[in-house]
């Protein structure tokens, strides 16, 4: 009989669970009638594209909020247009539909719940980002016990505080609480504070599936 290490799966969202807005590209240059390949910087897809993300990933005096920020101000002037990152994610995942999911996403998290795991998402943004409407008309979200918005108190992982508010509210012990997240130093972070913490490649999004559906032994 094998024995569980983990009571609960904690996921962030964008990336891990939502297509990363990098790749979705081609249906930004489609909407804002650019050409093919306009925008070439692959942010977690292909990092030595993307300089910008780099120097956020390390924590370089600058933000996912910031760097979503120059990205869609980015995206607008190209077609010669003000973007906020607000609208930017509008033109991206408007209307929600469910290839925007991951389909591991909702294999693995259809096969924890069926066995019994607790499963809920801690995200950063996506209220700020897409609003409530939205998050209401995703499939995938309502399958979840629960979301944890940190932009609900704009308390953003990694603060530990972000992890303390989704612990109390997962009611787990969080050496049993499996973190995935595509940021290191949310990953980081999490492991501080005691989690679980596994980081999530996006450019091999099927592989880091694999490997949490092996963490918590699903078949």
């Amino acid at each position: 009989m094998t024995v569980r290490t983990h009571d609960v799966l904690l996921l962030d969202f964008g990336g891990v669970c939502l297509l990363n807005p990098v790749e979705l590209h081609s249906r930004a240059e489609s909407v804002l009638g650019l050409a093919d390949g306009t925008f070439d910087w692959l942010g977690p897809v292909d990092p030595a594209s993307d300089p910008l993300w780099q120097r956020m990933i390390a924590g370089d005096g600058l933000t996912e909020r910031d760097y979503w920020a120059r990205r869609a101000d980015e995206v607008g002037r190209a077609a010669g247009r003000t973007l906020t990152t607000r609208e930017y994610m509008t033109l991206l995942y408007e209307p929600p539909v469910p290839e925007m999911i991951r389909p591991e996403s909702m294999a693995v998290v259809t096969a924890a719940l069926a066995a019994g795991y607790g499963v809920s998402v801690l995200t950063n943004d996506m209220r700020a980002f897409h609003g409530h409407e939205w998050e209401r008309d995703v499939e995938f979200l309502q399958l979840v016990d629960h979301v944890v918005d940190c932009s609900d108190t704009d308390i953003l992982k990694p603060d530990p505080r972000a992890f303390r508010r989704a612990i109390d509210i997962v009611d787990a012990d969080p050496a049993r609480v499996l973190f995935v997240d595509d940021q290191p130093l949310n990953v980081r972070g999490a492991a501080d504070f005691g989690l679980d913490a596994m980081w999530f490649d996006i450019a091999d999004a099927a592989a880091s599936w694999q490997a949490v559906a092996d963490r918590l032994g699903l078949a």
